[in-house]
């Protein structure tokens, strides 16, 4: 199924990328918002353009003409408390792009997140995310045209700790699920690395079993993804 550091992926990607590599992608993930926010801006359009009427003829029997009336002060309120706010500063009312980070509050959330997925009990041991020793990424928030869109892009190491019972003897086993870099909307594609600390007393096939098992963290851990995702969404 995998090599000796346990990937079990079709394709292999560098989980450290530098900090150019970083850039690259936070560059591509800013593209991808405002094209998405372009086409939304064009689908509106194309609605209002597609709008057709028809004016019907007048004819003798044809209903007057409604006549005009007055508008009152009520009718009139340029500030209507119902109204929706406008997002964004307020020099920016004019609807250009504005972006504001959300980097500190997303990443103290993540280690928050992740260091509450606690422990996973397995047919012959058990495992518990005890740190997160990597979390490096940015988040942000983009307002354009009084609309509001978040984005994120991270990379995860979780350090991991648990015990196994192979042929009646009690092993003590360490190491680490490396999350490669993932962005917002791809958490169905979410993927873990597993690392195990060396250690010469297991054979590779007892490996490659608490390799299987730790996989099993992957699903607890989108769950906690997805909250994250749902939070930062609702900022």
């Amino acid at each position: 199924f995998g090599s000796e550091t346990g990937k079990f992926r079709r394709h292999r990607r560098n989980p450290r990328l530098n900090e150019k590599g970083r850039r690259v992608r936070r560059k591509r993930e800013r593209e991808r918002v405002t094209k998405i926010m372009e086409r939304e801006e064009e689908k509106k359009k194309e609605g209002v353009s597609s709008y057709r009427y028809w004016v019907r003829e007048a004819t003798a029997d044809a209903a007057p003409p409604p006549l005009p009336q007055k508008l009152t002060n009520n009718d009139v309120a340029p500030n209507a408390p119902n109204a929706p706010p406008a997002l964004g500063s307020l020099w920016n009312q004019a609807g250009t792009w504005e972006e504001k980070s959300l980097t500190k509050w997303a990443t103290d959330r993540l280690k928050e997140l992740l260091g509450s997925v606690g422990s996973l009990q397995f047919s012959s041991g058990k495992a518990e995310i005890i740190d997160v020793n990597r979390c490096v990424g940015d988040a942000y928030l983009v307002t354009v045209r009084n609309k509001k869109r978040v984005g994120y892009t991270y990379e995860l190491s979780l350090k991991v700790e648990g015990e196994w019972s192979f042929e009646e003897n009690q092993k003590r086993v360490k190491g680490s699920l490396d999350i490669p870099e993932f962005s917002f909307g791809e958490l169905d594609d979410l993927e873990v690395d597993v690392k195990l600390s060396e250690d010469k007393e297991l054979s590779q096939q007892l490996k490659q079993r608490i390799r299987l098992d730790m996989k099993q963290f992957l699903e607890p851990i989108r769950l906690k993804l997805c909250q994250f995702e749902q939070e930062l969404k609702d900022r």
